[in-house]
């Protein structure tokens, strides 16, 4: 059925031939790499290692497409909070429509032109004085730099053409292929260190991970119905509404994003205190850049800093993405309450607190799901991608919306 319709095969195959392009594009790399030093130094960091999630693979291999993703999520970022601030954005992303909502995408865009040369500079500079690649000469860093803005911007466009002209989120789906092009060397990996003594924590592994995804699935998937009736209305002969139905609320309304959210805004520190305590030459800033870098980076630090942010920004994004007033205004107009409750401020205020309690639920779910990759490995001493949180998150949470926009585009054509 799904290869059947001439229009969604050819969105299906759109996506893959993205994700086809993307995946080569990961893997040409700069040159003057030291490709043993390089594997090295990812192999000991879990920092870059959920940086190489955002690039899609790139960054381990020091692609020209190393970025990925993450300039333009960080630009997205800045400007959902900026709508916090700004009373006329907000207007613009909620109620100026189609429109305003490309002006605050093409905001978007052009953040991610300057967020992409700032990371790319930070880190060559950064590997440079690690010893993983040569130090350039200035026309040689220009061209390389030039080179990866442009690969950033390239991974943005073939996002944006996948959401277009494919099915789903094309950013998310860049993200996903990135995780699951790492799975075959992860499996491998565990293969090679298999010992029959770790039978039982490998079939406990297992369980757990089945059982995080069920979860996952569940709490996705479920929905807060609240009953709301339409009054009777009578034009010449005929009698219009008076029927019931319900507005569905997500318990995770904010999906898969706070937690791509939270990882940048740890990244971003992260990444800039490192940095620093490689290139400073003042003795007291590079101790001071340090010592900061090694709190931030502690796994318990990192753990609770993690928690709390995914669990504010899952309260922010729901605030931004579901407007109370503007649903109460529509139900009014269109001469529907809800039952027991007076239409207009007192919809919005019921509206508001059903919401924040089931929201609650899905932001510890989502900051539990989040820091589960550091309570298993505290527990197990096990780290594996298969119950990273954060992947497994966006996988399954990606193929569920896949499933979604295809069983849509199938419903749509059968009526």
């Amino acid at each position: 059925m799904v290869f059947g319709d001439k229009s969604l095969r050819s969105r299906l195959l759109f996506v893959a031939g993205a994700l086809l392009i993307s995946r080569l594009l990961s893997t040409i790399p700069i040159p003057g790499i030291d490709a043993i030093k390089l594997s090295n130094f990812f192999s000991g960091s879990q920092f870059l290692g959920f940086l190489d999630i955002f690039s899609g693979g790139g960054l381990s291999h020091l692609s020209i497409v190393m970025l990925g993703v993450g300039p333009y999520i960080t630009g997205s970022i800045i400007m959902q909070l900026l709508t916090m601030m700004i009373p006329r954005l907000k207007a613009m992303y909620q109620e100026e429509g189609e429109i305003g909502r490309r002006k605050f995408t093409q905001y978007s865009r052009l953040i991610t032109v300057p967020i992409a040369f700032i990371q790319g500079f930070s880190f060559i500079i950064l590997l440079q004085k690690s010893g993983v690649i040569t130090n350039f000469a200035p026309m040689e860093m220009f061209v390389n730099m030039m080179v990866i803005v442009a690969g950033a911007v390239i991974m943005m466009w073939i996002g944006e053409m996948m959401t277009e002209f494919g099915i789903g989120n094309g950013t998310s789906l860049l993200i996903f292929a990135g995780i699951v092009s790492r799975l075959p060397s992860a499996l491998s990996q565990m293969s090679l260190s298999f010992s029959a003594s770790q039978v039982p924590m490998y079939l406990l592994f297992t369980g757990v991970s089945l059982l995080v995804i069920y979860a996952v699935v569940f709490i996705t998937e479920a929905e807060r119905p609240v009953p709301v009736t339409y009054a009777k209305r009578i034009r010449g002969s005929k009698v219009y509404g008076g029927i019931s139905t319900y507005l569905p609320l997500r318990v995770n309304q904010a999906g898969v994003i706070p937690i791509i959210f939270a990882m940048s805004i740890l990244l971003f520190p992260q990444m800039i205190f490192k940095f620093l305590s490689e290139i400073a030459t003042n003795d007291v800033v590079k101790s001071v850049a340090g010592s900061i870098n090694d709190f931030v980076s502690n796994s318990w630090i990192y753990a609770i800093s993690y928690f709390i942010l995914v669990f504010l920004f899952t309260f922010f994004y729901t605030a931004v993405s579901f407007d109370p007033d503007s649903i109460s205004k529509n139900l009014q107009q269109n001469g529907a309450f809800v039952p027991g409750v007076r239409p207009g401020q007192s919809t919005s205020e019921y509206l508001g607190k059903v919401l924040t309690r089931i929201t609650l639920v899905g932001a510890l779910f989502l900051s539990i799901i989040a820091v589960l990759p550091l309570i298993v490995k505290s527990i197990t001493g096990i780290t594996s991608l298969a119950v990273g949180g954060t992947a497994l998150l966006i996988v399954v949470s990606v193929v569920i919306d896949l499933i979604k926009k295809i069983e849509a585009q199938i419903t749509m054509r059968e009526y």
